[in-house]
């Protein structure tokens, strides 16, 4: 199980601000979720503000007397970090901080920096990385702005300031553009195996399930419970479990893990990045080859906080981002998590796709199963083979990957009953009897 290093940091007062630009907009839903992303990121909310406008102002994003109610809220609260709701543009970021007297993050480059920090993987690290750096260099500057060398500021939050001249910009873009490159060339490289190992498992014949959704709704959880009772030397040896914590992104790198059943039946089940309103398209430029694992299972298993009020939001966002990564028509099970936080009953099967459960809960996991099995071995047929007692190795085979409905012999060989797949159909057609 992945880890992070614990420092004790000192937690960093901020201001958030948004626009309400549509009546239809739920803002209570994205600021609530900005709270969190800033706490995420060590930073303390002390105070929000709130201004509607039909649109941004082009030069500050707030209307003239919202940038003095900050500036003013800025010295009151002795505060120097403002986290705005929506992407700004550099010039407005510039005009704003020029403004206020205070360094201005907005939600892309919160989360860009939340992702940096949660990165483990070589492959995640350098995904991050590229994402920051295409996201900061049309923002490269002189005044304040988010370090492009720290990962973590000064006290905490990973935003800090610094100065530099014209010179320095014109330096500072060139690394940028060279790293960009060389991360590029790098990632293409380390892609080349991740596909090799991919289309691996695609041959292998074993289905496979990737876990989906919001971050922080259990899918790690869930995994790890799983992998407990199914996953081989899962039980006693954490590095072989995911990291789970009740915290947004506490994951980044998808892991695959093997689950053997009770009737020796098995699939891989994969736990994937977890979405997030608003994702930066940076991001999701960048994961797209992790979060390929999806794309390519047979089967997703989209999970739900249904304790949270605004879950149907969340689903809302999961499958946005799917569908934005190309994910369309997929056999899907929706797993409505943390019933037992939100007073339900479970485990509850729906006859639409979907059932609700407490991930720690095993009757719960084992109606999911049911599930799982049901849709991902939908084109097992049971099938009786005649096989010689010169080819035992094929019964050693058949017995080790499934579950033995009947078995006699004769004078010629073993007659088994099982229940087989298309391609198993097809690759035993010689003794099926």
């Amino acid at each position: 199980m992945e880890d992070f290093n614990s420092t004790e940091v000192k937690i960093r007062p901020v201001l958030l601000a948004a626009l309400k630009q549509d009546q239809k907009q739920n803002l209570d839903y994205e600021l609530e979720e900005l709270a969190n992303l800033a706490k995420a990121n060590r930073l303390n909310p002390v105070e929000t503000y709130i201004q509607s406008l039909e649109r941004p102002n082009p030069a500050t994003y707030f209307g003239k007397g919202k940038v003095e109610e900050l500036r003013i809220a800025v010295q009151t609260y002795d505060v120097d970090l403002i986290v705005t709701n929506d992407e700004l543009s550099p010039s407005q970021i510039r005009n704003l901080e020029k403004a206020t007297d205070a360094t201005v993050v907005d939600r892309t480059g919160l989360i860009l920096d939340i992702f940096a920090q949660r990165a483990q993987t070589k492959v995640a690290k350098l995904q991050v990385q590229l994402a920051r750096l295409q996201y900061q260099l049309p923002r490269l500057r002189t005044s304040m702005s988010v370090s492009l060398d720290q990962q973590t500021g000064a006290g905490g939050g990973g935003f800090t300031s610094r100065g530099a001249g014209e010179t320095q910009l014109e330096q500072s873009r060139r690394r940028l553009t060279s790293e960009m490159v060389a991360i590029k060339k790098e990632l293409a490289e380390l892609q080349k195996d991740s596909s090799v190992q991919s289309k691996k498992r695609q041959e292998s014949e074993i289905p496979t399930v990737a876990l989906v959704g919001y971050t922080n709704a259990g899918k790690s959880t869930l995994m790890n419970q799983l992998l407990t009772r199914f996953g081989q030397g899962a039980e006693n040896d954490q590095s072989k479990q995911v990291f789970e914590k009740d915290m947004l992104f506490a994951t980044l790198n998808t892991t695959i893990r093997q689950l053997t059943l009770p009737d020796k039946s098995q699939f891989l089940l994969s736990d994937t990045v977890g979405f997030v309103s608003k994702l930066p398209h940076h991001l999701v430029a960048a994961f797209e080859s992790t979060l390929q694992e999806a794309a390519q299972a047979d089967l997703l298993l989209q999970v739900v906080d249904i304790s949270d009020p605004h879950h149907k939001e969340m689903m809302a966002t999961t499958e946005e981002t799917l569908e934005r990564l190309g994910i369309k028509d997929k056999a899907m099970i929706t797993v409505f998590n943390k019933a037992d936080l939100a007073d339900l009953a479970y485990p509850l099967v729906d006859g639409d796709g979907a059932i609700t459960i407490s991930a720690r809960d095993r009757t719960s996991q084992d109606e999911l199963l049911k599930l799982v099995k049901k849709e991902i071995f939908a084109d097992r047929q049971e099938m009786t083979l005649h096989v010689p007692f010169a080819d035992s190795a094929v019964v050693a085979n058949i017995l080790d990957h499934h579950e033995l409905l009947d078995q006699e012999f004769d004078e010629n060989g073993t007659v088994l009953t099982v229940a087989l797949s298309s391609e198993e159909v097809q690759r035993y057609q010689k003794y099926i009897h």
